[in-house]
């Protein structure tokens, strides 16, 4: 006589179908010695919502005829949750996250605000996931779903990705120390500023513009260098020109 699922939350609510035979007319059905709701019956199968309980309990099935062997139902408490890594990402989705907490083996489903997710489980203790688009940036509740039932209480902050329009100036000596500003959009998450592969010293001044010194080039020679910002929300590039300095 099978049972399934054969686990469900601690709180009860779990929809348990139990197959066998000459179960027609079943009067009860019995998680150890709390009685389920009967929501369907036929000779075949009964379906049950499971009721509270804790641990392991005997499932019998009552017809007029007796009462059926036990079948074992495991009790699941609801996941906890003790971190999530990273907290922000781009608007776009696509990035991985992890958590980790306890109760995860059996998470089905990771709900970022309104979309939802599958989750790859490590263990009972991790599990990481695929961030699903967001319908914009800000802040979202996330959520884990198990067969104990749903656990939030962290937050994802979606960020859109940057732009860069423009650099003033646009060129400077080989040498570097050319203070530059970088005229943009959603910059104030500003990670990195390199110009051609060099990291360069920066401050953000608003959400459109930052303050960046440029690095020496690598080999002290003039020519172009990209410009890449890096913020939470992904990256955006612009052309910068080295100059030659002067001789007599």
């Amino acid at each position: 006589m099978p049972i399934s699922p054969n686990q469900g939350s601690t709180a009860g609510g779990t929809t348990v179908t139990i197959t066998g035979t000459n179960l027609a007319n079943a009067s009860s059905v019995h998680f150890g010695s709390k009685t389920a709701t009967i929501t369907a019956n036929t000779p075949t199968s009964v379906t049950v919502t499971s009721p509270s309980g804790t641990g392991t309990v005997p499932v019998t099935v009552t017809t007029p005829a007796g009462t059926s062997n036990p079948l074992s139902f495991f009790y699941i408490g609801a996941p906890f949750k003790s971190s999530l890594s990273p907290i922000t990402g781009v608007t776009a989705g696509g990035n991985t996250v992890t958590i980790n907490g306890t109760g995860l083996s059996t998470a089905t489903t990771v709900h970022f605000g309104a979309a939802t997710a599958t989750p790859t489980v490590i263990n009972d203790g991790q599990l990481t996931v695929a961030v699903p688009a967001g319908t914009g940036p800000g802040p979202v509740s996330v959520s884990v779903t198990t067969a104990g039932g749903t656990n939030n209480g962290f937050s994802y902050t979606y960020v859109d990705a940057p732009t860069v329009t423009s650099l003033n100036p646009n060129s400077g000596p080989a040498s570097g120390g050319t203070v530059v500003t970088v005229t943009g959009t959603n910059l104030s998450t500003t990670q990195s500023v390199t110009f051609g592969g060099v990291p360069a010293a920066f401050s953000v001044i608003s959400d459109t513009s930052l303050s960046v010194v440029s690095p020496p080039t690598p080999d002290g020679q003039p020519g172009p260098a990209d410009v890449v910002v890096t913020t939470t929300g992904g990256s955006a590039n612009i052309g910068f020109t080295y100059l030659a300095g002067p001789g007599i």
